[in-house]
């Protein structure tokens, strides 16, 4: 079962797992949620996830698909809503940091343009290979790459995509400029050609089949690019753990209102969230997804965080002539 079913499965089953009183004065019409992605994907069903449990909290939630250059189209429009609180951006890594990070006149700034209200979830990339090459820890695959210059590639879920900014701060860390690059229309098919052997190594996201392909013994996942170890699969260490300081590369899935909001209703929906986020079976759902849920998120962590990712992900990306799709 891939993360979207899992995902979807879990929404309908705590369609009355929260309390169905209301604590907020406002809001006065139906609040609309932005989901700048197409229907179907991970931050497009997390999103609703979260729409279905807030409406104990503000009654009706509409969600609203807005997909188009890569996020740009949905967040844009949020970015330029009305700030009173009925609209809001169910954004991820992509809105929030790459598009604004490496376009040449981005249409908004993530900064002064939202008001970040809390991070639900973290969805961290991974270190992959085939069994067929010869390295089972992370150091092993460094010096591989490094004594066989130009005869490792790795996939991504597609370029511009988190998964290939990942494989080119490997490329960057370890000094190997050489391992070449194959982009995938999603990760899927990816994983697949990975377990297949027709691709070496790969810098996935961490989902239930990548994790299957691992435990089969098909793959090695030699690292997850994360500060922590994740709850999904404990025994696998972290790349910081094996030897890697800096390769930390994860898809943020979080809440944006346009700048302005008032406070207060910022601060009750961040409580709200945090209340969903301290369900047990929401949490259960999203690790077994493949995400980490984030249980102690808020307006201030928010944005501090998006402020970090990006000061953090601008030079690198801009090294390395990474550019969106």
């Amino acid at each position: 079962m891939n993360r979207r079913d899992v995902l979807a499965g879990g929404l309908a089953a705590l369609s009355a797992a929260m309390p169905a009183s209301r604590s907020f004065a406002y809001p006065d019409r139906a609040v609309r949620l932005v989901v700048p992605f197409s229907p179907g994907g991970a931050t497009d069903v997390v999103g609703r996830l979260w729409a279905e449990k807030m409406k104990p909290f503000l009654g009706t939630v509409v969600t609203e698909n807005r997909g188009g250059g890569g996020g740009v189209t949905g967040a844009t429009e949020v970015a330029r809503a009305q700030p009173d609180g009925h609209t809001f951006l169910f954004g991820n890594t992509s809105t929030q940091v790459l598009i604004p990070a490496i376009m040449h006149n981005p249409p908004y700034d993530p900064l002064k343009d939202f008001v970040g209200i809390y991070i639900l979830c973290n969805a961290p990339t991974s270190i992959v290979v085939h069994e067929s090459v010869p390295a089972r820890n992370l150091q092993e695959l460094i010096a591989y790459a490094r004594a066989n210059p130009g005869k490792l590639s790795y996939g991504s879920a597609g370029a511009g995509t988190l998964t290939n900014l990942a494989g080119e701060l490997f490329k960057q860390l370890i000094g190997a400029p050489d391992i070449v690059h194959i982009p995938y229309k999603g990760s899927a098919p990816g994983v697949a050609d990975l377990a297949s052997g027709h691709i070496p190594m790969m810098t996935p996201n961490v989902g239930g089949p990548l994790i299957d392909f691992h435990r089969a013994g098909k793959v090695h996942i030699l690292a997850v690019n994360a500060a922590t170890r994740i709850k999904a699969a404990p025994d696998i260490p972290t790349a910081i753990e094996a030897g890697l300081p800096g390769m930390i590369a994860g898809n943020l899935n979080g809440l944006f209102a346009p700048a302005g909001v008032a406070k207060p209703i910022v601060d009750r929906i961040a409580e709200a969230t945090r209340k969903i986020m301290a369900n047990a079976d929401v949490q259960s759902i999203l690790v077994a997804s493949g995400f980490e849920p984030i249980l102690d998120s808020g307006p201030d962590a928010t944005g501090q965080f998006i402020s970090e990712e990006l000061a953090r992900w601008t030079p690198i990306m801009k090294a390395t002539g990474f550019k969106m799709e």
